[in-house]
């Protein structure tokens, strides 16, 4: 939203949507690959990957906390083009690895692929959403207000639905029982 916003005239919306998919598939491969390593791990215990989101989430909620009143304010937008941006995306999406990785290797492989097809096409979405939305001065600073605090929440959230959910948790306690 801050590419399309921010940049008007500077850098053109195809741009932007290109290195936003250039970005974002990479972040898919590198997480594919990741998966596909993860498979000497037995399937019982992979839910323990939740353990990344949700230090991710709980590292963001402190650094939230201890920088309550400032803000950081990105000023990534001059980033130079489709490439520039496609580097942000990545730069800023990194820690989804954390998420997609556990994901992609629980997930039988139709379902993994059903998965990043709807990510790419959700992808556009956003994007259109952005292109509203990233001209909506009330919108924008009513989310700056809560990015910060909703970020954290989301991994949290996340990592501890995968722990959970994978029943790693229940393994656990009947381990240390």
């Amino acid at each position: 939203m801050l590419f399309l916003a921010s940049t008007r005239g500077s850098l053109p919306g195809w741009k932007v949507v290109a290195g936003q998919y250039l970005g974002f598939i990479a972040l898919v491969a590198i997480s594919v690959i990741a998966a596909a390593g993860l498979t000497i791990v037995p399937d019982e215990w992979v839910g323990f990957l939740g353990l990344i989101p949700l230090a991710i989430g709980v590292y963001g909620l402190i650094r939230t906390l201890r920088r309550r009143g400032d803000d950081d304010d990105d000023s990534a937008i001059s980033a130079g083009g489709l490439f520039g941006v496609a580097g942000i995306t990545i730069a800023n999406g990194a820690d989804n690895i954390s998420l997609y990785t556990p994901v992609f290797r629980t997930n039988p492989v139709p379902d993994t692929i059903v998965t990043i097809i709807v990510f790419l096409v959700l992808v556009a979405v956003w994007c259109l959403v952005a292109r509203f939305v990233g001209t909506n001065k009330t919108v924008t600073e009513a989310l700056e207000k809560i990015e910060h605090w909703l970020v954290p929440a989301v991994f949290i959230g996340l990592g501890l639905y995968i722990l959970i959910e994978s029943g790693v948790v229940l393994r656990l306690i009947d381990v240390l029982s």
